[in-house]
């Protein structure tokens, strides 16, 4: 635990983070490390991690900046139905591996402007989905490890094995 620092929310700290495993979609191509969470690979209907035994009501969606570029291109009809599954989901979240001023920025290999990115990333989040960009890989796994944490402390009891 001591990598995340001191966790500053009101929930109880009784579940310990070892006991947490998360479920990684096998799809899942470059998977996070998720510091002290346990790991499975699995099969997930939506997104690309979830905690085991709640994997309908706990998801993070994972996206490097050239995955959310084709998202809003190419990608944009599988995307968005992916988001449309993640609307029914509690506590949902999508974590982008780049900061807001990347996607500014439009530094890409794409016809793609980045004024479309934008506009597309805030419409999306009108849908009442969560965007969440942490600058970089190393950040976003912190952040979805400690998402995951907190959503399982949340939700402890059936979710950790004893």
């Amino acid at each position: 635990m001591a990598r995340w620092g001191k966790l500053t929310t009101n929930v109880p700290a009784e579940l310990p983070p070892e006991n947490v495993v998360v479920c990684i979609d096998n799809r899942e191509q470059h998977p996070y490390t998720l510091g002290p969470l346990r790991t499975k690979l699995g099969t997930l209907t939506t997104g690309d991690y979830s905690i085991e035994h709640f994997e309908e009501e706990v998801v993070v969606e994972r996206k490097s900046l050239p995955d959310l570029v084709a998202c809003c291109g190419v990608e944009r009809e599988r995307f968005e139905r992916e988001l449309h599954r993640l609307r029914g989901i509690e506590s949902r979240i999508v974590i982008v591996e780049a900061s807001w001023a990347d996607l500014q920025a439009g530094d890409w290999r794409s016809p793609i402007s980045a004024k479309s990115v934008c506009g597309s990333v805030l419409g999306w989040m009108g849908w009442d989905i969560p965007f969440h960009f942490a600058g970089d890989r190393e950040t976003a796994d912190r952040d979805a490890a400690r998402f995951l944490y907190i959503q399982a402390r949340r939700r402890s009891g059936s979710c950790a094995d004893s």
